[in-house]
């Protein structure tokens, strides 16, 4: 089946977070089930989990709507964090000095796939 080696990819990008905190995150999940990924998301204390949630139910419903794949089945086959642009930002100090503030963004992406079937 052609359906089975297909990888559906969803991406979410300029989010306001740092890519290495996303990564983190990104790190627990890469490898396991649809439903697994789910669970360690839903209980992990990190703020990152919010937008790495909605990314991988985006990625779902796309296999779903789009490739006719089956949600138990779903594998999550790549997840990665890229740098985005980062937000320049100054702060008044002592003496007329201005102090950067730098807001990182990142661009993130989930790929999943379905789990081949165990013969």
């Amino acid at each position: 089946m052609a359906t089975d080696t297909k990888e559906v990819k969803a991406s979410s990008r300029f989010i306001r977070m740092s890519p290495l905190k996303v990564r983190r995150v990104l790190d627990q999940i890469r490898g396991r089930s649809y439903r697994e990924a789910l669970i360690i998301l839903e209980f992990m204390p990190y703020r990152a989990c919010e937008p790495v949630l909605k990314l991988i139910r985006s990625a779902a419903a796309n296999a779903e709507h789009n490739n006719g794949m089956d949600r138990t089945k779903l594998v999550i086959s790549q997840a990665f964090a890229d740098q985005g642009p980062v937000l320049k930002r100054f702060q008044p100090r002592a003496q007329g000095r201005a102090y950067q503030i730098r807001k990182p963004t990142c661009h993130i992406t989930v790929a999943v796939k379905s789990a081949p079937d165990p013969k």
